[in-house]
């Protein structure tokens, strides 16, 4: 045992080259600068090889970033271990002020070394390649309202109100193609515009019917029928929730996945004093986001319709989730409380329903 060598090896990195320090084991044990290396997977085979030569156990860890898993899988696959890190709960002296590729790897190294870097789960590449997919939609989403944003403001500036309240059917396209200006500029940079918002929804309808064609040969399938029993969740917040979270039974309580979520309030307490405020927005903000979206649909009275009558009768759970929230947004309401901190604080339960519903799918 005297003779047994452990290191813990930070690498910082990067788009070319990839940062690497090796940290031996024991509070003091050596810290060393190895160096920096080409980031193709061919050189990084062969550094870990020299690396693991070295010592009987290796560790390696990096942050999560843009480089994806590949690293990752290239060191599992070599038989070591590795540790991807949440970037965001990586313990930061609050007076550095300098930060380099070097500084980065030797402060991973240590800070693995002692236990303090907090993993991200890794999905299979079969589940990453979902979840691009349902994020490719979510970035066609969010063009489309960036497309229809420019639209309005553009009427709005040439003083064109749209004389209904709903907008974007085809009515106000039609509405829209009747407009006319004085000067051709004015018509060419609208129609433009209209066009814009043609080609990115007709994106996102495309996207989300591949998104339903690939979800029946998903291995996580039966979660995303199960979870389209709840109110207020259709394919595609079941499918989001599903792909962002992955495997619900890494949370031991739901209490856990709600902070994970950043759906619980943050606290500044001293002493006897206790000061709660807003929610901390931790964690993934897209499953935060689409919760308290399909919360805003338990502020009408229960009811089953024809669609999630035949969701229940495909995947019946043991849970049912809403009739206790729609009466507690009854309830909060009647107290005075926004409706919005209401909205918040159903889809915090809504997510804890949505934990219970994905175990159990995952159970039988």
């Amino acid at each position: 045992m005297a003779d047994y060598r452990e290191a813990f090896v930070g690498i910082d990195v990067a788009k070319l080259k990839n940062a690497i320090v090796i940290a031996e084991a024991g509070r003091e044990g050596e810290v060393r600068y190895f160096g920096e290396v080409d980031a193709s997977a061919t050189s990084m085979r062969r550094v870990i090889g020299r690396i693991a030569s070295r010592f009987d156990h290796v560790h390696f860890c990096y942050e999560a970033g843009p480089t994806g898993y590949g690293l990752y899988r290239l060191i599992r696959s070599l038989g070591h271990e590795c540790t991807v890190v949440a970037p965001s709960l990586i313990p930061r002296k609050p007076g550095d002020r300098v930060k380099t590729n070097r500084r980065d790897a030797l402060s991973l190294a240590r800070l693995l070394r002692a236990g303090e870097l907090t993993a991200v789960w890794v999905p299979d590449e079969g589940h990453e390649s979902m979840r691009d997919l349902v994020r490719a939609r979510a970035a066609a989403v969010e063009t489309l309202r960036v497309h229809r944003q420019q639209v309005s403001a553009f009427m709005l500036k040439h003083g064109r109100s749209y004389p209904r309240k709903k907008s974007w059917t085809m009515r106000y396209l039609r509405w829209l193609q009747e407009q006319r200006f004085d000067h051709p500029a004015h018509q060419i940079a609208l129609q433009e515009m209209v066009e814009a918002v043609r080609v990115s929804k007709e994106r996102v309808e495309r996207l989300e019917r591949v998104i339903e064609e690939f979800v029946p040969a998903w291995s996580l399938a039966p979660i995303v029928w199960a979870l389209q029993t709840l109110r207020g969740v259709d394919l595609i917040v079941a499918v989001t929730f599903v792909t962002e979270v992955g495997d619900a039974s890494r949370f031991e309580s739901p209490r856990q996945l709600m902070g994970y979520l950043g759906l619980v309030p943050g606290e500044r307490s001293t002493g006897e004093t206790v000061r709660r405020g807003g929610i901390t927005k931790a964690g993934n903000g897209r499953v935060r986001h689409m919760s308290v979206e399909s919360a805003w649909t338990y502020r009408h009275p229960p009811k089953v319709g024809k669609a999630k009558l035949y969701r229940l009768e495909q995947a019946p759970p043991k849970v049912r989730a809403q009739s206790r929230l729609t009466a507690r947004y009854r309830m909060l309401s009647a107290r005075g409380k926004r409706t919005t901190v209401v909205c918040t604080a159903i889809a915090r339960e809504l997510v804890g329903f949505m934990w219970a519903v994905a175990r159990e799918a995952r159970a039988t």
